[in-house]
Parts: structure tokens; sequence; C-alpha cells
């Protein structure tokens, strides 16, 4: 048996009803999104039953109804844990709930952090508060390539990003500094994540390259992840999740970036045939276009995705489950950049039921991502004992 799950990096489906205190009123990604971009074409998504999911949360898709007999089951789920980061998103839905949020730093790392991070790397570092990647190495990337200093940032989630030049910091060397970050960011300052931000080009040219790596905290207890591992199955990560959980619980891995990289390795997985779990995250919704409000792109993305769906819908067999998400919200049509409090919309599929011509059902509103986790250990055969509930009953 194989458990196939997939999250669509930043892809909301409404605000929550604490949204106004992160400052994320009137987002909703899917929707404003499909309204700025004057309609979607996604028919897969569509027979899925992703029009009955935004309909059912008395919202329009433009350009996708609802459909008569969608072949998924379809829902939405509130995020119990706070904060609206992907290491918290993936944590959850792996069965943690956080009941403190990771630390920011809307205005800059404090002194101590920063001059242990620049005695442990042995130089000076630029910047030093929120920005966007983009627009703070077009500012700084030529006085770091003349002083070989780091640019150092942050943004609204809990993340301490270091950005610099391949040519002058080489990738391996700058994911050292990461490591030393990770090790001084602990306790208060256990910040979720520390990014290595690499770029390439020149002044008025510059643009971040592929070796993107994330180092995560491990989570603080064993996660869905851990579970199905020490069931003697495969935990088969695609893309950067094995650096959302720091490879705890990870059995294999396809460490490969954009949303094309990650879609193949899934289903290269998925032809290995080996039980267990794929897990992948398809991450340019978010880094590329919800990042950059780019609402254009963020559409277009989502029709490609939708055209690659046949593609895995044909190679799962009776004895498998396919179950689509999000972990969180990056609405492009909204001033800021940053992520957004959002539901998140689920789509769980089961060939045997399809095929044997039982439409997908409503699953409501879960109250917490790690729903999805308990359903997923359900559908294995694994004991389940983190937070959430199953509700693979309303799939099968």
């Amino acid at each position: 048996m194989r458990a196939i799950l997939v999250v669509l990096d930043g892809v909301g489906v409404g605000e929550l009803p604490d949204a106004a205190a992160y400052g994320d009123q009137g987002s909703n990604t899917l929707v404003n999104v499909a309204r700025a971009a004057g309609g979607l074409s996604l028919p897969n998504f569509g027979r899925l039953g992703l029009g009955n999911l935004v309909a059912d949360a008395g919202f329009e898709l433009a350009g996708v109804g609802a459909c008569d007999s969608p072949v998924a089951s379809y829902g939405r789920m509130a995020q119990a844990s706070p904060g609206k980061d992907t290491t918290t998103g993936h944590w959850e839905i792996a069965g943690i709930q956080l009941v403190h949020p990771f630390p920011t730093y809307p205005a800059g790392f404090p002194p101590e952090i920063i001059a242990a991070f620049e005695a442990s790397i042995g130089r000076r570092i630029l910047g030093n508060r929120p920005a966007s990647g983009t627009a703070i190495i077009k500012e700084l990337g030529e006085e770091h390539m003349a002083t070989g200093s780091p640019i150092v940032y942050t943004s609204a989630d809990s993340v301490f990003q270091i950005a610099a030049h391949e040519n002058i910091i080489a990738p391996d060397e700058l994911y050292d500094m990461c490591r030393a970050a990770r090790a001084i960011l602990t306790g208060p300052h256990a910040v979720g994540r520390v990014i290595a931000r690499p770029f390439e080009g020149s002044p008025g040219h510059f643009t971040r390259t592929i070796r993107r790596r994330d180092f995560s905290l491990s989570p603080p207890g064993p996660t869905l992840l851990d579970l199905v591992a020490d069931a003697g199955l495969d935990v088969m990560g695609c893309g950067k999740v094995d650096d959302i959980f720091a490879a705890q619980g990870i059995t294999l891995s396809k460490h490969v970036a954009g949303n094309d990289g990650v879609f193949d390795a899934i289903l290269s997985f998925l032809d290995e045939n080996r039980p267990g779990l794929i897990f992948a995250n398809l991450i340019d919704f978010d880094m590329k276009w919800g990042h950059r409000n780019d609402v254009e792109g963020f559409a277009r993305g989502l029709e490609h995705v939708d055209r690659r769906l046949p593609e895995l819908l044909q190679r799962l067999t009776n004895d498998d489950l396919l179950v689509m998400c999000a972990d969180h919200g990056n609405d492009p049509t909204t001033p800021g950049t940053d992520h957004s409090r959002e539901y998140v919309p689920v789509l769980a599929m089961c060939p045997r039921a399809a095929r044997a011509g039982r439409s997908g059902r409503p699953i409501g509103v879960r109250s917490t991502f790690a729903d999805l986790g308990a359903t997923i250990a359900e559908f294995l055969g694994i004991p389940w004992s983190l937070a959430g509930e199953s509700f693979l009953r309303h799939v099968l």
C-alpha cells in the first residue's frame, strides 16, 4: 500500500478566523488568483473536486465549477498551531501541533546572535533586517561581492536567511555557514529554518540559483514519518521535505528543485513501487510566485500542474491513497509578500473507491492539519497516537 501526499506550497483557500492578528484579512490565495487571472483552466483538479471544495466554502473559483461526481473527497483544514510558515504547516500535517510559535525578528536579529555568527564564520555580515530576498540581493549584492560579507536577512516568518554569490562564497561553504547559524539559533532564538540562498549573475542582473537548502529544527517528537518508517515502510521525500523534517523519518529522498522536478520525482518513486509514504512539496507556488506577488505566474503554474496530473493518476493502483493539500497561504494579490494565515484545501482519493463508482464526499472543515496525518496512518494500518482524527471513512 502507498500513500502519496502532495503539498501545493502556499495554495490557501480563505482566511482563518484569527487572520486579522497576522495582518492577513482578505487573503484567499486560490480564489483571488483565479479572479485576478480572469479564470483558471483546471479540468483535472475540477474532476477531483476542487470546485466543490471552494463552493462548499462559500466562494466561487473562476473557471472551475462544482462537479456532479467528483473523484476525490474534499474539504478544508484549519491550522491549530500558531504561525503560518512552512515548518509549522508540514509538522502539523505530520501530527505535531505547536503550542508556541517560532520566534520572528521584525527588527532584525539581536546583536548577540549576529556577533556569535560573525565570530563563527570569521566574516562580517551585511543586512540583518526583514526583506524580500530578490530585493536585498539587488541592493546589497555588489557590496557583498566587493567585501565577501554574506547577506543576512529575515521575513515575517521564523527564518534566518543567508544569501551569497556562488563565485564569492561557494554553496558548500554557504551550507557550512548555515550549519553554524543553526547551532547558534537555539533556545529562545530557535528559528524554524536557516536558509541558504545562493545567487549568481552581475550587479543589476542577479538571480537566485537552484542550490537553496533549508536547515530546519528537528521535530520535537515523533511524526507520521517516524511511525511509517518504524513500521518497516519507506518514507520517500520529494523536493525540500527532507529539509523541513531535518531528515527525521526519511528513508529515501530525491532533493530536487522546482515543481516539474518534484513532480518527476513523485512519478519515479511510483514507478519503483515501494510500499509506504511518498511526501512531496511543490515549492514554486510559494517561492517563485506567492512571495513575488506574481499572479500570472501563480495562475499558469496551477494550470501546468493540472496538465501533469493525469501522469500521476494513471500510475495509481487500487492499493494507493492520493492526498493533495497545502501548508499555508501566500496570496499574491495582496500588498504583502509573506505567507498568509488561511485554511488549506484537501483532496483525497483512493482509486479502489473511484473504480467502484463511488463519488468523492465532503469531509467538511477539519479543525487541524493533523487530521490528514491520522488519515494516512489509518490507511497504512499504522497505530496513531499523535494529534488529529482520521477522516478515512469519508474517502474509502
